[in-house]
């Protein structure tokens, strides 16, 4: 095992950070949000299409890229990086896991349009939903279709497909109706679904899928709670070095060194559970794999919300102010702190799986 970049990951990082850096900027994002669709449509068909992202998790016998997590992960820290408004973690990451993890032709032909940029999907599952404990839904089957309410979907704006969990099995639907809730994050809004006997297809015999993409996934949104910090980090320390007080950079004041020395060494740490966490998983996700994820969301949520604090404080007047994007990564990682479980959550869990007393 090595958490170090191979240089396919470091080529496929490389990739998408041109094409974020071209056109997903600090500005555009802002002005996004203020909008009325704040999902890049544009930016997601290059990054999938041209750079070939939605189909990273599918086989290349239905069409995909045939990677790993690992090459996932990359891609979500550098989308965490630049806040960017698009459904990879809903529709290539969470999704896919589902499809993939049903096995059935039904699930494979979604795939191949998935791997392709022709569709987009969603889970009917709450953003929010602890992996360990996902629970249900009010979701049910009748003779005329599917029908219930799933608040706090992720991704369902822009989804063409909808993978809603019904007892035992996962259906498909593409007929539903959703309406926007109001989200912290801006760059990634929740919104509640519902069903009106909507007619469906059975893509799973198994209620694993689930439960299974749901954990398979929190391990993956701790690399994107890595670029989140990441950015914050070097952001604030090439403030530092800029903004001047009493004639001199703020950042030579010791009480600002030792905060930014604390805060390298939370995202040092965080780099290494969440690589782990990435590397585990390419494996399935295995008792050790579920280790690692507890491990990496335990760890690496708390540390983005303290990046991104440390931020907003460590600029001053400016980090308050809309126009700066420091708030987009304020509410960005708190945001990621309660979706796929809280990091209380995962403690719980990993004091389960190491067999010692869950923290009180």
């Amino acid at each position: 095992m090595s958490l170090l970049y191979t240089e396919q990951e470091q080529d496929l990082r490389d990739a998408v950070r041109a094409v974020l850096a071209d056109r997903c900027s600090a500005n555009t994002v802002l002005a996004r949000v203020e909008g009325d669709l704040p999902y890049d449509g544009d930016l997601w068909r290059v990054l999938a299409r041209d750079v070939g992202v939605a189909g990273l998790l599918v086989p290349e016998s239905l069409g995909g890229a045939g990677a790993s997590s690992r090459e996932a992960a990359v891609v979500l820290e550098e989308l965490g990086r630049a806040v960017a408004p698009v459904p990879f973690l809903t529709s290539a990451v969470l999704a896919t896991t589902v499809l993939l993890r049903a096995g059935t032709s039904e699930a494979g032909k979604i795939l191949g349009d998935l791997a392709a940029g022709a569709t987009t999907a969603a889970v009917a599952v709450s953003l929010a939903a602890d992996p360990f404990r996902p629970g249900g839904n009010d979701v049910v089957a009748e003779d005329g279709g599917l029908t219930g309410v799933v608040p706090c979907v992720a991704g369902a704006e822009v989804a063409d497909v909808l993978l809603v969990p019904v007892g035992d099995a996962v259906h498909a639907v593409t007929e539903f109706t959703v309406d926007t809730d109001v989200s912290l994050d801006l760059t990634r809004p929740v919104a509640t679904v519902t069903l009106r006997a909507a007619q469906s297809v059975r893509v799973a015999d198994s209620s694993d899928a689930v439960p299974y993409a749901l954990a398979y996934t929190a391990g993956l949104l701790a690399s994107e709670q890595l670029g989140v910090a990441e950015w914050c980090l070097d952001t604030t320390v090439a403030y530092a070095k800029e903004r001047t007080q009493f004639a001199r950079p703020i950042g030579s004041f010791q009480a600002v060194k030792h905060r930014l020395a604390d805060l390298w060494l939370d995202v040092v740490r965080a780099r290494a559970v969440a690589r782990n966490a990435a590397d585990q998983l390419t494996g399935g996700l295995t008792d050790a794999a579920r280790t690692a994820v507890a491990t990496a969301q335990a760890w690496c949520s708390p540390v983005a919300v303290h990046a991104a604090e440390e931020c907003v404080q460590l600029h001053g007047g400016i980090g308050m102010t809309w126009e700066h994007p420091a708030h987009l990564y304020l509410k960005r990682a708190k945001a990621d702190s309660i979706a796929l479980g809280a990091a209380g959550d995962h403690r719980d869990a990993l004091a389960g799986l190491a067999g010692v007393p869950a923290p009180a």
